[in-house]
């Protein structure tokens, strides 16, 4: 198992979360996985939580790290 880390800050929605969707589509993080993603979206939170129930992924983690950067660990 690994991580992979995207960083979508200065992204807008729905760009977060279409990395999010390519990085599965490409093979770059495999099921078991942690896909990590920073962003500064201000729609992320919402958007990551309806991206995992939608693709049926687990949200471990997601926190506010400051100045309107959000960090979110999803179980792939």
């Amino acid at each position: 198992m690994k991580t992979f880390q995207i960083d979508a800050k200065g992204d807008k929605c729905p760009v977060p979360v279409l990395k999010m969707t390519n990085a599965i589509m490409k093979k770059e993080v495999d099921p078991g996985d942690t896909l990590v993603v920073v962003a500064d979206c201000p729609t992320f939170e919402k958007d990551v939580k309806d991206w995992c129930r939608n693709m049926k992924k687990v949200l471990v983690v997601f926190r506010e790290e400051g100045n309107n950067i959000k960090r979110c660990e999803v179980k792939i």
